[in-house]
């Protein structure tokens, strides 16, 4: 079990599709975690194809997400995680679901999804409410895990 501020070894992010929450909150932790926690993400089912938007935010801050490929949890090859942070509903229920049959701590943040702005407003405004969604994560992740690596956002 971790406590707030502890380092976990290993750190699942989940949410519902695996396309926007749980890949910028991996692509930001893994390089201020550096080889000290091993971090992955999945989705409760996985989206058909990678966010456009969630790569041009995150190259906004130097961080490289291009190569994410969603995967649902079922399809992670090994599951022995010592937290899962689930980032939306679903994925709160599926987390706590494994929790049944694994020692696992589970941690929910309750993040907006900002695909649901898609086809309303001008392009700069969508990107805004998902760069509001990485800013969130961000600051939460240094709040949570004590590591250096990255500047502020």
């Amino acid at each position: 079990m971790t406590g707030a501020g502890e380092l976990p070894g290993a750190v699942l992010f989940a949410c519902t599709l695996n396309a926007i929450r749980s890949p910028m909150a991996a692509g930001i932790l893994r390089p201020l975690a550096g080889r000290r926690i091993y971090v992955a993400s999945a989705g409760v089912r996985p989206s058909e194809e990678s966010d456009g938007f969630v790569v041009a935010i995150m190259n906004e801050i130097g961080i490289d997400v291009s190569q994410h490929r969603p995967q649902s949890i079922s399809d992670l090859g090994d599951t022995s995680f010592d937290l899962i942070v689930s980032l939306s509903p679903e994925a709160h229920h599926q987390a706590l679901e494994l929790t049944r049959t694994m020692a696992v701590d589970v941690e929910y943040w309750p993040t907006f999804d900002p695909s649901i702005l898609l086809g309303q407003g001008s392009r700069e405004q969508i990107l805004d409410s998902y760069r509001s969604v990485r800013d969130t994560l961000f600051k939460r992740i240094k709040a949570r895990f004590p590591v250096t690596g990255l500047p502020s956002v």
